[in-house]
């Protein structure tokens, strides 16, 4: 399936300001069912942009600009292959067919910190929780874990959330809501729990259900990672599995270390008016 996506963000000021560095991730990470075919990036006013690797492989683009605005627009349009398999097989490692298992020293060396949760739980409850997802011991690793996709919605609700930021795993079991970012992350955390290593995702969906007047926006989900079959994903948003349909921009720790667009000004707080984000994922004939 080819697939053709438009990402624009505008940013608009009362007046003139000087615009700092933009730091943008915003080209789809290559693999073996994701193609890039064509790409561009653009911003208004024109900047110098710079390119770069972060320490996950992320393609990082930093734009300088030399000139006031009272408007920055930026837009990224590109198309990609996508031909990751709906019901996809996956040839887990003997050795972790059942959980809990024990990683290779490699890979727990390199795993490092995606296998450590990212938030304090003193009293438990985070812990608690995803350890009723756990039906014995041992159990089949893979079951588990599509328990766990399936299961978050059983605790908390999806909801549009425009606030900046990811909530805590804990805060969002509190809230029983949260943003596709927050329901990734607490997923995250919980498999974290489990021993087991896990990163975020950021990127774009695509929805055959989505009507042509839906403006469209990012996605966030997570992947996990099982001896033998790598990285896998997991949309505990959408109760899905696999990458299809998905198209990664990036991956990290933490949703925090890919934020698609990172910049400031220099100014006083009231020269911000607005920022506006139009995403459009379509099929390209």
């Amino acid at each position: 399936m080819r697939l053709a996506i438009h990402h624009r963000t505008t940013y608009r000021y009362a007046r003139p300001v000087v615009l700092q560095p933009h730091r943008m991730i915003l080209r789809p990470r290559g693999s073996h069912d994701i193609a890039l075919l064509s790409s561009s990036l653009s911003c208004s006013p024109d900047a110098e942009l710079e390119w770069t690797q972060d320490v996950f492989g992320n393609l990082i683009a930093t734009g300088i600009f030399s000139q006031p605005a009272g408007e920055l627009v930026i837009t990224s349009e590109f198309t990609v292959e996508q031909s990751a398999v709906a019901w996809p097989v996956f040839r887990i490692a003997p050795e972790a067919h059942s959980f809990p298992f024990t990683y290779s020293p490699d890979d727990i060396a390199d795993l490092g910190a995606l296998r450590i949760p990212e938030h304090s739980d003193p009293e438990g409850r985070m812990d608690g929780w995803a350890r009723a997802f756990v039906r014995g011991a041992p159990t089949d690793t893979l079951s588990l874990l599509k328990d766990l996709n399936a299961g978050i919605l059983g605790s908390v609700a999806y909801r549009v959330r425009d606030e900046e930021g990811t909530q805590t795993p804990l805060e969002t079991l509190a809230l029983a809501s949260g943003s596709c970012r927050d329901i990734a992350a607490l997923f995250i955390e919980a498999v974290r729990h489990f021993g087991v290593g896990a990163r975020a995702v950021s990127g774009y969906m695509f929805d055959a259900q989505q009507s042509a007047d839906d403006p469209g926006s990012t996605h966030a989900w997570a992947e996990v990672y099982l001896p033998g079959a790598g990285w896998i994903a997991f949309d505990p948003t959408h109760r899905r599995l696999g990458g299809a349909n998905l198209i990664p921009v990036a991956v990290a720790r933490s949703n925090r270390q890919i934020m698609p667009i990172v910049g400031g000004y220099f100014g006083s707080p009231e020269d911000f008016l607005a920022m506006d984000v139009a995403v459009r994922v379509r099929p390209e004939s």
